[in-house]
């Protein structure tokens, strides 16, 4: 009797563990990603498209700052200031969704919830959701995001746009407040720079 009922344990911890499905678990990413006063963090991306950076994210909602060893962006909503240190330049835009969800790797928040079937799979100490477009549309086809069991906190994502990936490496989340300012571009801190308007 009590060999059954460990057995029935068991099963039910099992059972609970595979409810658990990667919606949730994108969600429980989201959240923390999500706080309201902003959230910061470092990176390093790798792509055949892009190049090759490292750098720190700030975000709040769907502002962020990012900044690394070649390019600064920052994005208070409706304008994107990218200011390219190689030439000197800061080129304005005003993004369309699908161009945000390259540039910033926290845009999978939204990614997941529209337009994409997930599968998941595990590891002792993570999380990998693969997500896959339905419409052939989208510019990004597939994306890999693993999250951390421990707080759910994402760890790596890997966006495919056309032949192409590009993988987001992410350490110290961490929840602070964030100045809306932060998100603007300042011109008086670059005065050297030609601004270049793409609206």
């Amino acid at each position: 009797m009590k060999r059954l009922l460990l057995a029935i344990v068991a099963i039910l911890t099992m059972s609970a563990t595979q409810a658990q499905t990667a919606q949730q678990v994108l969600d429980k990413c989201a959240a923390l990603v999500s706080t309201p006063d902003g959230a910061s963090a470092n990176f390093t991306m790798t792509s055949a498209q892009y190049g090759n950076a490292s750098g720190t994210i700030s975000i709040k909602g769907q502002k962020f700052y990012m900044h690394s060893n070649a390019t600064t962006m920052w994005f208070d909503g409706t304008t994107l200031w990218t200011y390219v240190a190689q030439n000197e330049e800061v080129n304005i835009s005003t993004p369309t969704a699908q161009q945000l969800q390259s540039l910033n790797p926290y845009h999978f928040i939204n990614l997941y919830k529209q337009g994409y079937t997930s599968t998941m799979t595990t590891s002792p100490t993570a999380y990998t959701v693969h997500l896959t477009a339905t419409d052939t549309q989208k510019k990004i086809s597939e994306a890999f995001v693993t999250i951390s069991k421990e707080n759910y906190a994402p760890k790596e994502i890997k966006l495919l746009q056309g032949t192409k990936w590009t993988t987001f490496t992410v350490s110290g989340l961490k929840a602070e407040r964030q100045d809306d300012a932060k998100f603007r571009f300042k011109s008086s801190d670059y005065p050297d720079a030609e601004l270049i308007d793409l609206r």
